[in-house]
């Protein structure tokens, strides 16, 4: 098969941000674990709290540094594979990443150093200020690199200018308050929450098992627990938000996920089974349930949810108005100033500029758009349709998995209610199985995330095609085969260094337990 660099850049890009990302949730819960375990330490002063602190401490340290080297090598990807679409963006998409770094990232990696080695050169009340400040840091961290992505899925707040050939900042204020990038952070936060909390309820449910370090994981498993149904039960509130943009935003998106081809009268079905069919362009052995994705995606019951054969139209019709202001950019570069510009080209733009990104489609076809013959232009609008079946069952496996999150985490707080936690060796079992789960339903809502908008970059603006560095084949691949190396010593490492502070368990920790002092022997003194 011949080799596409644009392949293979979308390749190592998605090798490196699902690896990377394995890293990330574990981060963003285990920050806030740690945070409530060492408030109700600083509150009630019992030595246990610290000790689970300290403890689960190290296994978020372990992770935490695997998790920033393989995020800087991600970074550096946008200049080394898609330098066009630095150029193409970067006056918008830099801005958050920068405030990433500059902000976020410091302020973490600074009082992650604090919190290691302050134990005893910090007061109670400045260690636990330091701890909620590394929580506070992840967070941000989050919030600015998903900024950034919601940016692409919903390019609000920008605007093309015809002399620079660039994306250039409108309105920031709009790209901070992107609706997309909002509902993506708060269901991203919320999925590392129930990431961390599964971790911390497998670990604590081993060790009742193996009867060590019983008190430690008992008090770890009531905190996961209670904070994991929590999060668990949010991330299905949170996407569904998510899924409703998604309806307005992305609509070719949405219909993938529904494999739904044609358009239905409102409120439409939710297909709980299928086997859609690219080739055949339906779904096979559908079993539908009535009203349901209506009643979802709209929140209502008289909203159409456009299929995938009216979009290829809209599709298009926009490929038509897209060629129209290609040509009236070609004229409008051709005059050379601005005063030279008719206003007859002018006016072209301003109308039909939006739909740009969508004339760029035909680029892999013909070098010139507006030779585009009308074959070209259909097998174009139809590459605006993602791989259904991959959307399909990706976003029903995160479902599915998200719903057992629900009743595992439910279970275990119903459990810690009646302290009875160690009673049920098969549902401790259940527990340790469990704790690969959060990720793979992390991983493929990714997937769902990522590969729906293709094939755009950067949605309606800029095909994925357009974007990549002037590379050759064999040089990517290099790239990639060296990735695949690199990165499978570091997860070797990670997963040995995790496994052995889990074997070891907390060590012991000797501070005196003020309020086991009787006041009367205090008095006494």
């Amino acid at each position: 098969m011949e080799l596409n660099v644009v392949d293979l850049s979308r390749l190592q890009f998605a090798m490196t941000a699902l690896y990377h990302f394995l890293f990330v949730p574990l981060t963003l819960g285990l920050s806030i674990l740690l945070a409530i375990m060492e408030t109700v330490y600083v509150m009630t002063g019992r030595r246990i709290w610290r000790q689970m602190t300290k403890f689960w401490g190290v296994l978020f340290g372990i992770n935490f540094a695997i998790g920033v080297s393989t995020g800087i090598v991600m970074e550096f990807q946008f200049g080394m594979n898609w330098s066009y679409y630095s150029h193409y963006v970067g006056d918008i998409f830099g801005a958050p990443l920068a405030i990433e770094g500059l902000m976020a990232f410091f302020l973490e990696a600074t009082f992650v150093g604090l919190f290691f080695f302050g134990w005893d050169r910090l007061s109670k009340v400045g260690h636990l200020i330091t701890t909620w400040a590394v929580a506070l840091g992840s967070n941000l961290s989050a919030l600015w690199i998903l900024i950034a992505n919601g940016w692409m899925q919903n390019p609000a707040g920008a605007a093309f200018n015809p002399q620079t050939m660039r994306m250039e900042v409108a309105d920031f204020y709009e790209v901070l308050t992107n609706p997309v990038a909002q509902a993506k952070f708060v269901h991203t936060v919320s999925a590392g929450y129930v990431t961390a909390s599964i971790f911390v309820l497998g670990v604590s449910a081993w060790y009742l098992l193996k009867g060590r370090h019983v008190e430690l994981a008992k008090r770890s498993m009531t905190v996961a627990a209670s904070f994991g149904l929590a999060a668990a039960l949010s991330v299905v509130v949170l996407g569904d938000e998510s899924g409703y943009l998604t309806t307005e935003h992305q609509k070719m998106k949405l219909a993938a996920i529904e494999a739904m081809w044609e358009t239905e009268p409102a409120p439409a079905a939710f297909t709980a089974f299928g086997l859609p069919s690219m080739k055949d362009r339906e779904t096979h052995f559908a079993v539908r349930i009535p009203w349901a994705m209506g009643l979802i995606a709209t929140r209502s019951l008289t909203t159409q949810i456009p299929g995938i054969d009216q979009l290829t139209e809209r599709a298009e019709d926009r490929i038509k108005s897209g060629i129209v202001a290609f040509d009236a950019l070609q004229k409008i570069r051709a005059a050379g100033s601005s005063a030279a510009v008719s206003d007859a080209d002018r006016k072209a733009f301003e109308d039909n500029g939006a739909d740009l990104g969508y004339a760029l489609l035909l680029k892999r076809y013909v070098d010139d758009p507006r030779t585009a013959t009308p074959e070209q232009i259909k097998a174009a609008a139809w590459d605006t349709v993602p791989s259904v079946p991959t959307l399909f069952w990706s976003f029903r496996i995160m479902v599915g998995l998200g719903l057992f999150f629900i009743a595992l985490m439910a279970t275990f707080f119903w459990l810690s209610a009646r302290r009875t936690l160690d009673r049920y060796r098969g549902l401790l079992w259940i527990a340790v199985l469990a704790i690969p789960l959060p990720w793979i339903a992390a991983e493929f809502g990714w997937v769902v995330a990522e590969i729906g908008r293709q094939p755009w970059i950067i949605e309606g603006v800029l095909p994925t095609a357009a974007a990549v560095s002037s590379l050759g084949a064999a040089t990517v691949l290099t790239t990639i085969v060296g990735f695949v190396c690199i990165y499978t010593v570091l997860i070797v490492i990670e997963m040995a260094l995790m496994l052995r502070a889990i074997r070891k368990g907390p060590e012991p920790d000797e501070e005196p337990e003020a309020e086991l002092i009787p006041a009367n022997l205090v008095a006494a003194e």
